[in-house]
């Protein structure tokens, strides 16, 4: 087996371990409520449900990825990185909490294909998840002191805590760019920094960190994932407006016709053109969207974003390179990068 397949295994067990802290006899139901977001109970329940799990993949990447060379025996690199398991469970808590509180705050009624938490029980009962799932998460990024030092523990606990500030704002912005028409592309970069670039830095510098990186190295892992965010980010805004649906599964019309404040939208409001006469006139609506699509990238929307794209990706795979990510699960975080950083559209 493979050391991705080893770390997912040991992920999910962690999961299932930190969320039980609510399996009571009072709060059955309660759990079961977490259980179901997770991915792991409830109708439609399995892998599709859970997701894919890169955050947490990427904090145990990034510890394992240094001193390996130390290490002749298996089962001493093994245990080498099953010791950050309960900071990469923190990371992927902090992600779900994020999630359950943003399907309030945009009346999503699905996720991966599944009713959201608040549809089926209710906003405020989903609130009180979310809020569950942010406490466990500060409560599994503290199992790390049985087997760091102190000070080690306190700086992974800020670096997550200070992660979540930023996820925050970014949503802060998000929603308050939403009744605005004067937006400019300078004020995409810290909502996007927030909502998608903090955790993921998160992830690559905690995971550092517990491997024992040098100070230099640590930046390097943290500037990594905070540009492989960037990335991803404005490759998503490509394919919420251009992606063929049978590769990407997200329809390419749900962007235009949501009215989201996109990278390649911004672009085109810039200009000034047929696009922008069009977005202000109000709601797009599905019938349009082929046509309103194709005006933005006659303006240049779609090119401009694939330039950033391509910008973003070089500097996160530099930052990569200057980490310098040894052994087994270096390769491997070089894999899981140029596959998240190269998707198809």
């Amino acid at each position: 087996m493979n050391i991705q397949k080893r770390m997912l295994e040991a992920i999910e067990e962690e999961l299932q371990t930190q969320v039980a802290r609510l399996d009571q006899s009072r709060t059955k139901q309660f759990h079961e409520m977490l259980t179901y977001h997770m991915g792991w109970t409830g109708e439609g329940a399995g892998v599709e449900a859970t997701g894919k799990r890169i955050r947490p993949l990427l904090v145990l990447l990034a510890s394992a990825s240094f001193g390996l060379e130390e290490k002749k025996e298996e089962k001493e690199i093994d245990l080498y990185w099953l010791h950050a398991k309960s900071a990469a469970a923190a990371i992927e808590l902090i992600h779900n909490f994020s999630l359950v509180h943003d399907d309030i705050q945009d009346n999503s009624d699905k996720r991966r294909g599944r009713n959201t938490v608040w549809v089926n029980w209710g906003a405020p009962m989903a609130i009180n998840v979310g809020d569950a799932l942010f406490v466990i998460a500060n409560q599994a990024i503290l199992d790390l002191a049985e087997y760091y030092p102190a000070e080690v523990v306190i700086k992974a606990a800020g670096i997550l805590n200070n992660s979540c500030l930023d996820l925050t704002r970014g949503q802060f912005l998000d929603m308050s760019y939403e009744e605005r028409n004067d937006l400019g592309i300078d004020e995409y970069w810290p909502m996007v920094g927030g909502k998608t670039s903090a955790l993921l830095a998160a992830c690559t510098h905690i995971g550092a960190l517990l491997g024992n990186a040098s100070e230099a190295e640590q930046e390097a892992y943290r500037l990594f994932g905070w540009h492989l965010g960037l990335a991803f980010q404005v490759q998503d805004d490509i394919l919420g407006i251009w992606g063929d649906e049978l590769i990407t599964g997200k329809s390419a019309a749900s962007d235009l016709v949501e009215g989201k404040n996109s990278l390649p939208v911004l672009y085109g409001l810039g200009k000034q053109g047929k696009f922008a006469e069009r977005w202000a006139q109000g709601s797009i609506t599905a019938s349009e969207v082929k046509d309103v699509a194709m005006q933005l990238e006659i303006e240049g929307g779609k090119k401009y974003a694939e330039e950033v794209s391509i910008k973003e990706t070089q500097k996160a795979l530099a930052y990569l390179d200057q980490a310098n990510p040894r052994g087994e699960a270096g390769a491997a975080m070089h894999q899981l990068a140029n596959m998240l950083l190269k998707r198809k559209q």
